[in-house]
C-alpha cells in the first residue's frame, strides 16, 4: 500500500467527548476561531482538542503508531475562512482539518517538521520547517510547498494585515519580516528570547512565547528594544499563542496544578486561567 494510501486510511476520526478537567496530556498549541471555539494540539494525546461553551471534546484523535497521521502534531491554527490546519512531524505533513475530524494531506509528505502555520489573505499557507530550516509556501488547497526563506531553527509565523511574514527563530537574528516579494527585514538581531516558541503580531506590538524565560516578550513594531510583558508564575513553558478578540491565549503543558493550563492575557498583562478550572 502507498504511503498516501495509509494516510487516507488513519485520516478518519469522530467527535468524542470527555469528562475531565485534566483531559489533555501535553497541550502544546492553541488556535481559535471566530464562533469563539478553540482548538488544542497535544502533542501526546495525540491530536486536537475543541473547547467550546466551557465543554472539551477530542475533534481528532491520532494512534500511538509512528508514521500515522498526528502520531507527532507540532501545531494548530484556524485559517482566515475558519479552515482548520495542523502539522505533524510523523507524516511530515500539514492536513486540512474537517468540523468532523476528517483529515486531507495537503503536501504529499514533502516537510519536514512543521513547528507553525499562518495564511495570508490569497489563501496561502506559510509553514516554518524546523528540520530543513525552511519557511515554506502552500496554497490551502493543497500542493508542492514552495521555499519562501531559508532560516535557522525557524519556530513561530504569523502574517500581519499587509500580508508580511513574521518569523521567529532560535538563531539570530530571532525576529525578522519579510514582505511578500520576501524582502527581509531584522527586526530583533541579537540572541534575546532563551527559546522562543510562538510570536502574534498585534498593531503595536508583537508578542513572543519564551518557554525557557516563562514569560511572553512583547516587541514594539514601531522599533525598540524587546520588554518582558508577563512572567513567573503561572506560566512554566509557554508554548502556542493565538488571538481570541482583545486577549492573548497561551497554552503552557507544564503549567502547576491542576496540570497544564489554558490562560487569557487581557491588554492590561492580567492572566486568567481559562482551562483546566480549579474544583
Amino acid at each position: 500500500m502507498s504511503r498516501i494510501a495509509l494516510l487516507w486510511l488513519y485520516c478518519c476520526c469522530s467527535i468524542t467527548s470527555v469528562h475531565a478537567q485534566e483531559a489533555w496530556v501535553y497541550p502544546i498549541d492553541v488556535a481559535a476561531g471566530e464562533d469563539g471555539a478553540v482548538y488544542v494540539a497535544d502533542r501526546r494525546l495525540p491530536g486536537i482538542w475543541k473547547l467550546a461553551d466551557g465543554e472539551l471534546t477530542i475533534l481528532v484523535q491520532g494512534t500511538s503508531t509512528y508514521r500515522t497521521p498526528l502520531n507527532a502534531i507540532r501545531c494548530v491554527c484556524v485559517g482566515r475562512d475558519g479552515t482548520i490546519y495542523a502539522g505533524d512531524s510523523a507524516t511530515r505533513e500539514v492536513f486540512r482539518v474537517s468540523p468532523e475530524g476528517e483529515l486531507t494531506p495537503l503536501t504529499s509528505g514533502l516537510i519536514g517538521i512543521p513547528m507553525d502555520i499562518a495564511e495570508d489573505s490569497s489563501g496561502n499557507l506559510y509553514v516554518t520547517d524546523t528540520e530543513l530550516h525552511r519557511v515554506w509556501r502552500v496554497p490551502n488547497a493543497g500542493g508542492e510547498p514552495a521555499e519562501f526563506a531559508t532560516v535557522a531553527g525557524p519556530r513561530g509565523i504569523a502574517i500581519d494585515g499587509d500580508d508580511h511574514v513574521w518569523v521567529l527563530s532560535l538563531q539570530a537574528p530571532q525576529l525578522r519580516r519579510f514582505a511578500p516579494d520576501g524582502t527581509e527585514e531584522v527586526i530583533v538581531a541579537d540572541l534575546v528570547f532563551e527559546f522562543p516558541n510562538q510570536l502574534i503580531v498585534q498593531d503595536e506590538f508583537v508578542i513572543v512565547a519564551d518557554g525557557y524565560g516563562k514569560c511572553l516578550w512583547r516587541v514594539p513594531r514601531a522599533g525598540g528594544a524587546p520588554e518582558k510583558w508577563v512572567e513567573g508564575e503561572p506560566f512554566a513553558n509557554p508554548v502556542g499563542l493565538a488571538m481570541q478578540d482583545e486577549n492573548v491565549l497561551v497554552i503552557d503543558p507544564r503549567a502547576p496544578d491542576p496540570g497544564g493550563g489554558l490562560f487569557a492575557i487581557s491588554p492590561d498583562g492580567m492572566v486568567n486561567r481559562l482551562w483546566p478550572i480549579s474544583q
